[in-house]
């Protein structure tokens, strides 16, 4: 067979324009050299937002269209993007409030019709906003986003693909291609195994993130304008710091900005850092002075002192910036830039350079208005489709796809399995949408669900392990515990380890 299209990296990018192409009737082949989101794609803030602190860099274009996908991707996976009001606590020595409130207002109109609560002033102390504030803070702004789960987003993208057609291959990484006799010759080999295959295809994607550089230099051997800036962005885990449904984000004294975002309902997520890499290795921790870094931050708005030894989990990624020259990490541009190479008009290769999870959609359409033209009348569907297609698990039947219908599909779930917890079928449902009435079918009691791990709302069961290894190409303990769930996090270690030996003891006997 040959494939229509070959992506390289199995991040949101590259399961974006997976979906996207195989829903106009492209056959499509992916392959990810570990699991898919193990990367950058995990590893983010998990916000969908348009980016209230790219305006200081004059990214206009990018922020009206970050917010006009935050409408698109609440209505196409309200399961996992919900909103979220932030708090941005204010005094003299931060940006001048007019210039906040200037910002806030392009903010609230720069995306055109929005669905989510506009900005507006709030005086402290405020029974709902300054909770946990220290009192010199006597204003402050309130103003909407949205959360998501980074990596399920992504899973989400790759199971449409697959629904549609598309070949999605996990630990399977690229070891060349080249343009031989008219098409692509794709060598691959298995991450695990060690075994070889090729595919051939008529284009490729160059989607692998940070390593988009090395796939160009080492693996295709081909030469781009276009270069890749490393930095790194940490983040650390404490118990919540703050009552509310609400997350914070402060000036920090050095002009950046950082998040405190309620996150899995006991703790606080706090981040992002800026810190320049020169190899993908240098950015797999987090370090103690941006540890340091992060703790300052909140110690200077908060009351309750947080040190080193609160921090229950942390991580970092590497975020993979188009490099437009800029020296400051936090300045360098957010937005994408896709650079097609080709031989005679035929055999392209896109290779993809920044991006943000937030406009991943976007990027797909752009990415298929490249690529078409070089299948004329080959490909079923020439439209842009994925901003009314709902994602796996986010079509309720009822009359929206909004807050309000997951929760009557959560109460409706609740009814049918009165033996279960409300809350523990709520948390599966935030997890898989429609798609958690399959794990729980003819369920009763927890008797039912298998071998269960943890506790309350967080239980993590065989039937939900089972669907993840079936459904989600999980091939490991973490890839269950971290990335397709966040159960590891509500886990000790004793838990944690029981937990992993039954899952990889599973894995032994369905992939010897």
């Amino acid at each position: 067979m040959i494939y229509d299209l070959a992506i390289i990296g199995g991040g949101i990018n590259g399961c974006g324009i997976a979906r996207d192409a195989a829903g106009r009737g492209l056959s499509v082949f992916l392959a990810e050299q570990n699991d898919l989101a193990s990367a950058t794609s995990g590893w983010s803030s998990k916000l969908i937002h348009g980016g209230l602190r790219y305006l200081e860099q004059y990214e206009f274009r990018l922020v009206r269209e970050a917010l006009q996908e935050r409408e698109v991707l609440l209505k196409i996976a309200p399961h996992i993007i919900h909103p979220l009001a932030f708090v941005l606590p204010h005094d003299r020595h931060m940006r001048p409030a007019i210039m906040i409130r200037a910002g806030l207002f392009l903010y609230d109109h720069l995306g055109g019709k929005i669905s989510l609560p506009r900005s507006r002033g709030v005086t402290f102390p405020d029974p709902q906003f300054s909770a946990g504030l220290r009192p010199n803070f006597r204003r402050g702004f309130v103003y909407s986003d949205a959360r998501v789960d980074d990596a399920r987003l992504t899973v989400l993208n790759a199971m449409s693909a697959r629904d549609l057609g598309a070949s999605i291959m996990t630990r399977t990484r690229l070891e060349s291609a080249k343009r031989v006799d008219g098409a692509w010759q794709i060598t691959l080999r298995d991450s695990v195994t060690n075994a070889g295959s090729q595919v051939t295809a008529t284009a490729v994607v160059n989607a692998a993130g940070p390593w988009v550089q090395n796939v160009l230099d080492n693996r295709l051997n081909v030469e781009s304008e276009a270069t890749v800036r490393l930095v790194k962005g940490s983040h650390i885990v404490v118990p919540r710091l703050h009552e509310g449904d609400h997350a914070y984000i402060l000036q920090n004294d050095d002009g950046r900005v950082v998040f405190v975002i309620p996150y899995e309902g006991k703790f606080s997520l706090i981040g992002t850092t800026d810190i320049a890499i020169d190899r993908i290795e240098d950015g797999h921790n987090i370090s103690e002075a941006e540890t340091q870094y992060l703790l300052r931050a909140v110690n200077r708005v908060f009351n309750k002192p947080v040190h080193a030894s609160d921090v229950v989990w942390s991580y970092a990624g590497v975020r993979p910036l188009y490099d437009d020259g800029e020296t400051n990490p936090a300045a360098i541009t957010r937005d994408y830039v896709l650079k097609v190479s080709d031989q005679q008009g035929a055999l392209p290769l896109l290779s993809i350079f920044g991006g943000k999870i937030t406009t991943y959609r976007r990027l797909a359409e752009q990415a298929l208005a490249e690529l078409l033209p070089y299948f004329p009348g080959h490909a079923k569907r020439a439209e842009c489709w994925t901003a009314t297609g709902a994602l796996p698990g986010g079509g309720f039947d009822d009359d929206g796809a909004d807050g309000e219908a997951v929760r009557r599909f959560v109460d409706g779930l609740a009814r049918q399995h009165t033996g279960l917890p409300p809350d523990f079928v709520e948390r599966l449902v935030l997890r898989h949408g429609v798609n958690a009435a399959r794990i729980l079918k003819g369920a009763r009691l927890f008797d039912h669900l298998g071998e269960c791990f943890g506790r309350g709302l967080n239980l993590l069961c065989e039937r939900e392990i089972d669907y993840l290894i079936a459904d989600e190409w999980a091939r490991s303990a973490d890839d269950i515990l971290w990335r397709r769930t966040k159960c590891g996090l509500h886990m000790d270690d004793d838990e944690r380890t029981r937990a992993a030996e039954f899952i990889e003891t599973k894995l032994k006997v369905l992939y010897p």
